[in-house]
Protein backbone atom coordinates (compact mmCIF):
# COMPACT_ATOMS: atom_id res chain seq x y z
CA UNK A 1 0.00 0.00 0.00
CA UNK A 2 1.63 3.32 -0.83
CA UNK A 3 2.08 6.03 1.66
CA UNK A 4 0.79 9.39 0.95
CA UNK A 5 2.70 12.05 2.21
CA UNK A 6 1.26 14.98 5.01
CA UNK A 7 2.10 17.88 2.92
CA UNK A 8 1.80 21.69 4.47
CA UNK A 9 0.71 24.65 2.08
CA UNK A 10 3.45 27.12 1.29
CA UNK A 11 0.96 30.33 0.93
CA UNK A 12 2.74 30.78 -2.17
CA UNK A 13 0.44 30.99 -4.98
CA UNK A 14 1.66 28.47 -7.54
CA UNK A 15 4.57 27.14 -5.44
CA UNK A 16 2.32 24.09 -4.46
CA UNK A 17 1.35 23.01 -7.78
CA UNK A 18 4.82 22.68 -8.98
CA UNK A 19 6.26 20.55 -5.60
CA UNK A 20 2.48 18.85 -6.56
CA UNK A 21 0.68 19.26 -3.42
CA UNK A 22 2.80 21.33 -1.11
CA UNK A 23 5.85 20.96 0.69
CA UNK A 24 6.21 17.68 2.83
CA UNK A 25 5.71 17.90 6.31
CA UNK A 26 8.98 17.51 8.62
CA UNK A 27 11.06 17.74 5.33
CA UNK A 28 13.92 20.21 5.00
CA UNK A 29 14.58 22.45 1.75
CA UNK A 30 17.16 24.86 0.95
CA UNK A 31 15.70 27.28 -0.74
CA UNK A 32 19.00 29.05 -2.82
CA UNK A 33 19.31 32.44 -4.51
CA UNK A 34 21.63 35.64 -4.91
CA UNK A 35 21.09 38.57 -3.05
CA UNK A 36 17.39 40.26 -4.09
CA UNK A 37 15.92 37.11 -5.68
CA UNK A 38 13.23 37.11 -2.78
CA UNK A 39 14.67 34.04 -0.97
CA UNK A 40 13.45 35.85 2.74
CA UNK A 41 9.82 37.01 1.14
CA UNK A 42 9.24 32.89 0.42
CA UNK A 43 10.40 31.86 3.32
CA UNK A 44 8.54 34.78 5.52
CA UNK A 45 5.16 34.23 3.48
CA UNK A 46 5.61 30.33 4.10
CA UNK A 47 6.18 31.31 7.32
CA UNK A 48 2.64 33.23 8.04
CA UNK A 49 0.69 31.10 6.41
CA UNK A 50 1.51 28.25 8.99
CA UNK A 51 0.81 30.18 11.61
CA UNK A 52 -2.76 31.37 9.71
CA UNK A 53 -3.12 26.82 9.15
CA UNK A 54 -2.52 26.79 13.55
CA UNK A 55 1.27 25.98 13.42
CA UNK A 56 4.35 27.85 15.20
CA UNK A 57 7.46 29.33 13.44
CA UNK A 58 11.23 30.32 14.74
CA UNK A 59 12.81 32.16 12.41
CA UNK A 60 16.16 32.22 13.33
CA UNK A 61 18.87 34.02 11.84
CA UNK A 62 22.68 34.09 11.85
CA UNK A 63 23.04 38.29 10.94
CA UNK A 64 25.18 40.25 12.34
CA UNK A 65 21.95 42.92 12.40
CA UNK A 66 19.15 43.31 14.55
CA UNK A 67 15.20 42.43 12.78
CA UNK A 68 14.00 45.98 12.71
CA UNK A 69 14.75 45.90 9.21
CA UNK A 70 13.42 42.50 8.51
CA UNK A 71 10.12 43.90 10.14
CA UNK A 72 10.33 47.45 7.88
CA UNK A 73 10.59 45.33 4.83
CA UNK A 74 7.98 42.70 5.72
CA UNK A 75 5.92 45.29 6.64
CA UNK A 76 4.77 46.30 3.02
CA UNK A 77 3.87 43.14 2.62
CA UNK A 78 -0.08 42.38 2.55
CA UNK A 79 0.46 38.67 4.43
CA UNK A 80 2.25 40.79 7.04
CA UNK A 81 0.68 40.16 11.12
CA UNK A 82 2.28 42.10 13.60
CA UNK A 83 -0.15 40.89 15.78
CA UNK A 84 1.80 37.03 15.90
CA UNK A 85 5.14 38.34 15.95
CA UNK A 86 5.99 37.01 19.13
CA UNK A 87 3.20 35.33 19.66
CA UNK A 88 3.40 32.46 17.29
CA UNK A 89 6.20 33.06 15.12
CA UNK A 90 9.56 33.66 16.80
CA UNK A 91 12.43 35.55 15.56
CA UNK A 92 16.11 35.36 17.28
CA UNK A 93 19.25 36.11 16.32
CA UNK A 94 21.82 33.11 16.84
CA UNK A 95 25.05 35.42 15.25
CA UNK A 96 27.04 35.26 18.44
CA UNK A 97 26.44 31.96 19.12
CA UNK A 98 27.73 30.47 15.62
CA UNK A 99 30.81 33.16 16.46
CA UNK A 100 31.67 32.04 19.85
CA UNK A 101 30.53 28.51 19.94
CA UNK A 102 30.90 27.28 16.47
CA UNK A 103 28.38 24.81 14.92
CA UNK A 104 27.50 22.16 17.84
CA UNK A 105 26.80 24.80 19.79
CA UNK A 106 24.21 26.19 17.42
CA UNK A 107 22.36 23.01 16.95
CA UNK A 108 21.87 22.80 20.54
CA UNK A 109 20.40 26.35 20.93
CA UNK A 110 17.83 25.89 18.06
CA UNK A 111 16.38 22.70 19.38
CA UNK A 112 16.54 24.02 22.22
CA UNK A 113 14.74 26.74 21.50
CA UNK A 114 12.15 24.82 18.94
CA UNK A 115 11.28 22.48 21.72
CA UNK A 116 10.98 25.81 24.11
CA UNK A 117 8.41 27.53 22.00
CA UNK A 118 6.44 23.82 20.54
CA UNK A 119 7.29 24.95 16.88
CA UNK A 120 6.17 22.80 13.89
CA UNK A 121 8.53 25.00 11.23
CA UNK A 122 12.02 25.93 11.45
CA UNK A 123 13.40 28.71 9.03
CA UNK A 124 17.32 29.30 9.17
CA UNK A 125 18.09 32.44 7.76
CA UNK A 126 22.52 32.64 6.42
CA UNK A 127 23.08 28.94 6.08
CA UNK A 128 26.15 30.54 4.04
CA UNK A 129 27.43 31.61 7.18
CA UNK A 130 27.15 28.58 9.07
CA UNK A 131 29.26 27.10 5.79
CA UNK A 132 31.86 29.49 6.32
CA UNK A 133 32.18 28.79 10.08
CA UNK A 134 32.40 25.48 9.50
CA UNK A 135 35.90 23.84 8.99
CA UNK A 136 35.17 20.91 6.34
CA UNK A 137 32.56 19.76 3.81
CA UNK A 138 31.83 17.23 6.76
CA UNK A 139 31.04 19.50 9.43
CA UNK A 140 28.26 21.17 7.25
CA UNK A 141 26.37 17.97 6.56
CA UNK A 142 26.67 16.85 10.10
CA UNK A 143 25.38 20.44 11.32
CA UNK A 144 22.26 19.69 8.24
CA UNK A 145 22.06 15.94 9.44
CA UNK A 146 21.41 16.90 12.75
CA UNK A 147 19.30 19.65 12.31
CA UNK A 148 17.33 17.71 10.13
CA UNK A 149 17.01 14.19 12.09
CA UNK A 150 15.41 16.43 15.18
CA UNK A 151 12.93 17.77 12.56
CA UNK A 152 11.93 14.59 11.15
CA UNK A 153 11.27 13.47 14.73
CA UNK A 154 9.52 16.47 15.38
CA UNK A 155 7.26 16.45 12.05
CA UNK A 156 9.06 20.06 12.17
CA UNK A 157 9.33 21.42 8.80
CA UNK A 158 12.94 23.31 7.35
CA UNK A 159 14.23 26.06 5.40
CA UNK A 160 17.68 26.44 5.07
CA UNK A 161 17.98 30.05 3.22
CA UNK A 162 21.30 30.62 1.38
CA UNK A 163 22.81 32.98 -1.14
CA UNK A 164 24.43 31.28 -4.25
CA UNK A 165 24.18 31.12 -7.51
CA UNK A 166 21.54 28.57 -9.38
CA UNK A 167 24.56 26.56 -10.78
CA UNK A 168 26.23 26.02 -6.98
CA UNK A 169 25.94 23.06 -5.76
CA UNK A 170 27.09 22.03 -2.19
CA UNK A 171 27.26 19.16 -0.21
CA UNK A 172 24.59 20.24 1.56
CA UNK A 173 22.22 19.66 -1.20
CA UNK A 174 22.80 15.88 -0.53
CA UNK A 175 21.82 15.95 3.02
CA UNK A 176 18.02 17.92 2.33
CA UNK A 177 14.70 16.65 1.44
CA UNK A 178 14.43 19.52 -1.79
CA UNK A 179 16.15 22.18 -3.15
CA UNK A 180 14.44 25.15 -4.05
CA UNK A 181 16.50 27.28 -6.67
CA UNK A 182 15.44 31.43 -7.38
CA UNK A 183 17.48 33.00 -10.15
CA UNK A 184 16.80 36.95 -11.06
CA UNK A 185 18.34 37.74 -14.13
CA UNK A 186 18.36 40.52 -17.08
CA UNK A 187 16.53 39.78 -20.46
CA UNK A 188 17.24 42.29 -22.92
CA UNK A 189 16.71 45.27 -20.76
CA UNK A 190 13.76 44.12 -18.33
CA UNK A 191 13.97 41.30 -15.18
CA UNK A 192 12.52 38.27 -15.00
CA UNK A 193 12.54 36.13 -12.30
CA UNK A 194 12.18 32.36 -12.17
CA UNK A 195 12.07 29.63 -9.84
CA UNK A 196 13.22 25.54 -10.23
CA UNK A 197 12.10 22.67 -8.13
CA UNK A 198 16.01 20.90 -8.62
CA UNK A 199 15.46 18.13 -6.07
CA UNK A 200 12.43 16.94 -4.01
CA UNK A 201 12.93 13.54 -2.38
CA UNK A 202 10.26 10.99 -2.64
CA UNK A 203 7.78 13.05 -4.79
CA UNK A 204 6.88 14.40 -7.82
CA UNK A 205 7.74 17.89 -9.11
CA UNK A 206 7.13 19.84 -12.10
CA UNK A 207 10.30 20.23 -13.67
CA UNK A 208 12.42 23.49 -15.28
CA UNK A 209 12.20 26.85 -14.58
CA UNK A 210 8.69 28.49 -13.43
CA UNK A 211 8.37 32.23 -13.84
CA UNK A 212 7.26 34.23 -10.32
CA UNK A 213 6.47 38.01 -9.47
CA UNK A 214 7.21 39.91 -6.25
CA UNK A 215 4.27 42.33 -5.65
CA UNK A 216 2.52 43.60 -2.16
CA UNK A 217 1.25 40.60 -2.15
CA UNK A 218 4.26 38.81 -1.84
CA UNK A 219 5.41 36.14 -4.19
CA UNK A 220 3.66 34.71 -6.82
CA UNK A 221 4.52 31.36 -9.09
CA UNK A 222 3.24 31.12 -12.64
CA UNK A 223 4.25 27.04 -13.34
CA UNK A 224 5.00 26.74 -17.12
CA UNK A 225 1.50 26.15 -18.89
CA UNK A 226 2.83 23.51 -21.63
CA UNK A 227 4.58 21.38 -18.25
CA UNK A 228 1.43 21.61 -16.28
CA UNK A 229 -1.23 21.11 -19.10
CA UNK A 230 0.77 18.08 -20.93
CA UNK A 231 -2.59 16.94 -21.30
CA UNK A 232 -5.96 18.53 -21.00
CA UNK A 233 -7.91 17.98 -17.87
CA UNK A 234 -10.70 15.92 -20.23
CA UNK A 235 -11.30 15.49 -23.79
CA UNK A 236 -14.15 16.63 -25.28
CA UNK A 237 -15.91 16.70 -28.77
CA UNK A 238 -19.27 19.02 -29.08
CA UNK A 239 -20.82 18.39 -32.45
CA UNK A 240 -22.82 21.35 -33.07
CA UNK A 241 -22.32 24.85 -34.18
CA UNK A 242 -22.12 28.21 -32.31
CA UNK A 243 -23.21 31.51 -34.04
CA UNK A 244 -20.58 34.28 -34.94
CA UNK A 245 -22.85 36.86 -34.48
CA UNK A 246 -21.46 38.24 -38.16
CA UNK A 247 -24.65 38.76 -40.54
CA UNK A 248 -24.24 36.59 -43.60
CA UNK A 249 -20.85 34.34 -42.00
CA UNK A 250 -22.65 31.38 -41.51
CA UNK A 251 -23.93 30.89 -44.75
CA UNK A 252 -20.06 30.80 -46.12
CA UNK A 253 -18.99 28.73 -43.11
CA UNK A 254 -21.20 25.70 -42.96
CA UNK A 255 -23.76 27.32 -40.28
CA UNK A 256 -21.20 28.39 -38.05
CA UNK A 257 -18.23 28.36 -35.95
CA UNK A 258 -17.84 24.50 -34.66
CA UNK A 259 -18.48 24.71 -30.64
CA UNK A 260 -14.98 23.98 -28.73
CA UNK A 261 -13.03 25.15 -31.97
CA UNK A 262 -9.87 27.74 -31.79
CA UNK A 263 -10.66 30.37 -34.42
CA UNK A 264 -7.76 33.00 -35.86
CA UNK A 265 -8.81 35.81 -37.42
CA UNK A 266 -6.06 37.16 -39.17
CA UNK A 267 -5.46 40.90 -41.10
CA UNK A 268 -3.87 44.16 -41.45
CA UNK A 269 -5.35 47.12 -38.99
CA UNK A 270 -8.88 48.00 -39.56
CA UNK A 271 -9.63 45.26 -41.76
CA UNK A 272 -12.68 44.30 -39.58
CA UNK A 273 -10.64 41.70 -36.69
CA UNK A 274 -11.96 43.54 -33.70
CA UNK A 275 -15.47 44.13 -34.94
CA UNK A 276 -16.08 40.60 -35.73
CA UNK A 277 -14.92 39.65 -32.12
CA UNK A 278 -17.26 42.22 -30.83
CA UNK A 279 -20.24 40.15 -32.58
CA UNK A 280 -18.60 37.01 -31.31
CA UNK A 281 -19.42 38.43 -28.06
CA UNK A 282 -22.63 39.50 -28.48
CA UNK A 283 -23.90 36.59 -28.75
CA UNK A 284 -23.58 35.58 -25.23
CA UNK A 285 -25.68 34.92 -22.41
CA UNK A 286 -25.71 34.76 -18.70
CA UNK A 287 -26.05 31.06 -19.36
CA UNK A 288 -23.13 31.13 -21.89
CA UNK A 289 -21.15 34.83 -20.80
CA UNK A 290 -18.16 35.58 -22.84
CA UNK A 291 -15.04 37.02 -22.03
CA UNK A 292 -13.08 39.61 -24.16
CA UNK A 293 -9.19 39.21 -23.02
CA UNK A 294 -7.51 41.95 -25.12
CA UNK A 295 -4.41 44.21 -25.12
CA UNK A 296 -5.18 46.72 -27.39
CA UNK A 297 -8.33 48.33 -26.90
CA UNK A 298 -8.88 49.42 -22.44
CA UNK A 299 -12.67 48.82 -21.37
CA UNK A 300 -13.87 52.07 -21.61
CA UNK A 301 -12.50 52.61 -25.09
CA UNK A 302 -13.82 48.77 -26.21
CA UNK A 303 -17.67 50.03 -24.96
CA UNK A 304 -17.43 52.97 -26.73
CA UNK A 305 -16.61 51.33 -30.54
CA UNK A 306 -18.79 48.32 -29.68
CA UNK A 307 -21.31 51.77 -28.87
CA UNK A 308 -20.35 53.10 -32.31
CA UNK A 309 -21.25 50.31 -34.34
CA UNK A 310 -24.77 49.34 -32.61
CA UNK A 311 -23.06 46.34 -30.15
CA UNK A 312 -23.71 48.15 -26.07
CA UNK A 313 -21.71 45.80 -23.99
CA UNK A 314 -22.81 47.32 -20.81
CA UNK A 315 -26.07 45.87 -20.79
CA UNK A 316 -24.07 42.13 -21.26
CA UNK A 317 -21.87 43.00 -18.21
CA UNK A 318 -24.77 43.98 -15.73
CA UNK A 319 -26.35 40.63 -16.79
CA UNK A 320 -23.26 38.22 -16.40
CA UNK A 321 -23.37 37.06 -19.88
CA UNK A 322 -19.57 39.55 -20.20
CA UNK A 323 -16.42 39.94 -18.61
CA UNK A 324 -13.74 42.16 -19.94
CA UNK A 325 -10.29 41.72 -18.80
CA UNK A 326 -7.74 44.23 -20.41
CA UNK A 327 -4.15 43.83 -19.61
CA UNK A 328 -2.08 46.40 -21.54
CA UNK A 329 0.94 45.59 -23.78
CA UNK A 330 3.47 46.85 -21.50
CA UNK A 331 5.61 44.12 -19.51
CA UNK A 332 3.89 40.83 -18.90
CA UNK A 333 4.67 37.12 -17.76
CA UNK A 334 3.66 35.04 -20.21
CA UNK A 335 2.61 32.50 -18.01
CA UNK A 336 0.90 34.82 -15.94
CA UNK A 337 -1.50 35.88 -18.75
CA UNK A 338 -2.07 31.97 -19.58
CA UNK A 339 -2.82 31.35 -15.82
CA UNK A 340 -5.14 34.76 -15.47
CA UNK A 341 -6.81 33.58 -18.85
CA UNK A 342 -7.58 30.01 -17.87
CA UNK A 343 -8.72 31.00 -14.02
CA UNK A 344 -11.57 33.37 -15.32
CA UNK A 345 -12.63 30.87 -17.44
CA UNK A 346 -13.12 28.67 -14.73
CA UNK A 347 -14.58 31.38 -12.35
CA UNK A 348 -16.71 32.42 -14.47
CA UNK A 349 -18.08 29.26 -16.58
CA UNK A 350 -16.62 31.21 -20.22
CA UNK A 351 -18.24 29.66 -23.17
CA UNK A 352 -17.67 31.97 -25.71
CA UNK A 353 -13.62 33.56 -25.60
CA UNK A 354 -12.28 36.22 -27.84
CA UNK A 355 -8.47 37.01 -27.47
CA UNK A 356 -8.32 40.87 -29.36
CA UNK A 357 -4.40 40.10 -30.36
CA UNK A 358 -2.23 37.33 -30.13
CA UNK A 359 0.45 39.22 -30.25
CA UNK A 360 0.26 40.13 -26.78
CA UNK A 361 1.34 36.97 -25.66
CA UNK A 362 4.13 36.24 -28.41
CA UNK A 363 5.51 39.98 -26.70
CA UNK A 364 5.72 38.57 -23.26
CA UNK A 365 7.72 35.54 -24.28
CA UNK A 366 11.01 35.95 -23.12
CA UNK A 367 11.53 32.20 -25.10
CA UNK A 368 10.08 32.93 -28.40
CA UNK A 369 10.47 29.05 -29.14
CA UNK A 370 8.14 27.47 -26.56
CA UNK A 371 5.45 29.36 -28.11
CA UNK A 372 4.15 26.25 -29.96
CA UNK A 373 3.58 24.27 -26.83
CA UNK A 374 2.36 27.23 -24.87
CA UNK A 375 -0.51 27.56 -27.61
CA UNK A 376 -0.95 23.84 -27.71
CA UNK A 377 -1.32 23.41 -24.35
CA UNK A 378 -3.57 26.81 -23.76
CA UNK A 379 -5.94 25.83 -26.76
CA UNK A 380 -6.12 22.03 -25.85
CA UNK A 381 -7.20 23.09 -21.89
CA UNK A 382 -9.67 25.99 -23.62
CA UNK A 383 -11.30 23.52 -25.46
CA UNK A 384 -11.43 20.90 -22.39
CA UNK A 385 -13.36 23.87 -20.61
CA UNK A 386 -15.63 23.92 -23.62
CA UNK A 387 -14.69 27.10 -24.73
CA UNK A 388 -15.35 28.28 -28.09
CA UNK A 389 -12.68 30.69 -28.85
CA UNK A 390 -11.74 33.12 -31.93
CA UNK A 391 -8.59 35.49 -31.76
CA UNK A 392 -6.92 38.00 -33.85
CA UNK A 393 -3.16 38.43 -34.81
CA UNK A 394 -2.43 41.41 -37.11
CA UNK A 395 -0.73 41.15 -40.27
CA UNK A 396 0.46 43.39 -43.11
CA UNK A 397 -1.84 43.26 -45.80
CA UNK A 398 -0.05 42.43 -49.30
CA UNK A 399 -1.43 44.41 -52.43
CA UNK A 400 -3.64 42.92 -54.90
CA UNK A 401 -6.91 40.76 -54.35
CA UNK A 402 -5.31 37.11 -54.44
CA UNK A 403 -2.07 37.94 -52.28
CA UNK A 404 -2.13 35.56 -49.14
CA UNK A 405 -0.97 36.56 -45.84
CA UNK A 406 2.10 34.33 -44.68
CA UNK A 407 0.56 32.06 -42.14
CA UNK A 408 2.31 31.87 -38.75
CA UNK A 409 4.01 28.52 -37.73
CA UNK A 410 1.26 27.49 -35.08
CA UNK A 411 -1.57 28.09 -37.79
CA UNK A 412 -1.98 24.43 -37.67
CA UNK A 413 -3.12 24.35 -33.71
CA UNK A 414 -6.03 26.33 -35.09
CA UNK A 415 -9.12 24.88 -35.88
CA UNK A 416 -10.28 27.67 -37.96
CA UNK A 417 -8.35 30.29 -40.01
CA UNK A 418 -9.82 33.80 -41.46
CA UNK A 419 -8.50 36.32 -43.53
CA UNK A 420 -9.19 40.00 -43.47
CA UNK A 421 -8.05 42.04 -45.80
CA UNK A 422 -7.84 45.28 -48.09
CA UNK A 423 -8.00 45.57 -52.06
CA UNK A 424 -8.31 48.42 -54.40
CA UNK A 425 -11.73 47.59 -56.23
CA UNK A 426 -12.35 50.33 -59.32
CA UNK A 427 -10.08 52.67 -57.37
CA UNK A 428 -11.98 52.12 -54.35
CA UNK A 429 -10.52 50.33 -51.09
CA UNK A 430 -12.65 47.98 -49.92
CA UNK A 431 -12.63 45.13 -47.33
CA UNK A 432 -12.82 41.73 -47.80
CA UNK A 433 -13.07 38.59 -45.92
CA UNK A 434 -12.33 34.73 -46.81
CA UNK A 435 -11.94 31.43 -44.94
CA UNK A 436 -8.77 29.61 -45.56
CA UNK A 437 -9.19 26.41 -43.06
CA UNK A 438 -12.07 25.44 -41.50
CA UNK A 439 -11.36 22.12 -40.01
CA UNK A 440 -14.09 19.16 -40.12
CA UNK A 441 -16.48 21.31 -42.12
CA UNK A 442 -17.50 22.17 -45.18
CA UNK A 443 -17.32 26.18 -45.97
CA UNK A 444 -17.31 28.94 -48.78
CA UNK A 445 -13.27 29.54 -49.74
CA UNK A 446 -13.70 32.26 -52.18
CA UNK A 447 -13.55 36.03 -51.18
CA UNK A 448 -16.25 38.14 -50.01
CA UNK A 449 -16.82 41.95 -49.37
CA UNK A 450 -17.67 42.64 -46.06
CA UNK A 451 -18.88 45.90 -44.70
CA UNK A 452 -18.69 47.14 -41.44
CA UNK A 453 -21.22 49.65 -39.69
CA UNK A 454 -24.65 50.07 -37.43
CA UNK A 455 -24.62 46.71 -36.32
CA UNK A 456 -20.75 45.80 -36.77
CA UNK A 457 -19.35 43.40 -39.67
CA UNK A 458 -21.41 42.09 -42.42
CA UNK A 459 -20.45 39.70 -45.30
CA UNK A 460 -21.89 40.37 -48.56
CA UNK A 461 -21.34 38.96 -52.35
CA UNK A 462 -18.38 36.87 -53.37
CA UNK A 463 -16.11 38.42 -55.30
CA UNK A 464 -15.08 37.16 -59.11
CA UNK A 465 -12.30 37.87 -61.07
CA UNK A 466 -12.44 37.65 -64.73
CA UNK A 467 -10.37 38.82 -67.66
CA UNK A 468 -11.77 42.21 -69.19
CA UNK A 469 -11.63 43.19 -73.16
CA UNK A 470 -8.06 45.01 -72.91
CA UNK A 471 -6.42 41.72 -71.67
CA UNK A 472 -6.72 42.97 -67.81
CA UNK A 473 -8.93 41.73 -65.29
CA UNK A 474 -12.11 42.72 -63.93
CA UNK A 475 -13.65 42.25 -60.36
CA UNK A 476 -17.68 41.17 -60.03
CA UNK A 477 -19.84 39.79 -57.10
CA UNK A 478 -22.10 37.14 -57.45
CA UNK A 479 -24.38 36.58 -54.34
CA UNK A 480 -25.14 33.69 -52.50
CA UNK A 481 -22.41 31.64 -50.81
CA UNK A 482 -20.70 28.10 -52.31
CA UNK A 483 -19.35 25.41 -49.98
CA UNK A 484 -17.22 22.87 -51.82
CA UNK A 485 -14.09 23.37 -49.27
CA UNK A 486 -13.75 20.72 -46.23
CA UNK A 487 -10.90 20.73 -44.06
Amino acid sequence: MTKQLVRVESGVPGLDTILCGGLVQGASYIVQGSPGAGKTILASQFAFRQVRGGGRVLYATLLAESHDRLFQTLSTFDFYDPSIVGKDIFYISLFKVLRDEGLPALVNALRAELGRQRCTTLILDGLLIAKDRAETALDVKTFVAELQSHAAFTGCTVLFLTSARTDDVSPEHTMVDGVLQLKEELVGIRTVRQIRVSKSRGSAAIGGFHQYRISNHGIDVYPRLEALHATPSRDVVVNARVASGVDGFEGIAGGGITAGSMSLLLGPAGSGKTTFGLNFLNQATPEAPALYFGFYESPERLRAKADALGIPLEPLERAGALHIDWHPLTENLLDSLGHQLLDAVRANGIRRLFVDGVTGFERAAIQPGRLIEFYAALSNELRAQGVTAVGTLETRDIPGVTGFHALPEYSSLMDNLVSLRHALINGELRRFLSIVKMRDSAFDNGLHEVQIGQGGLRVRNRLSITPDAFGGQQATFASGPQLPART
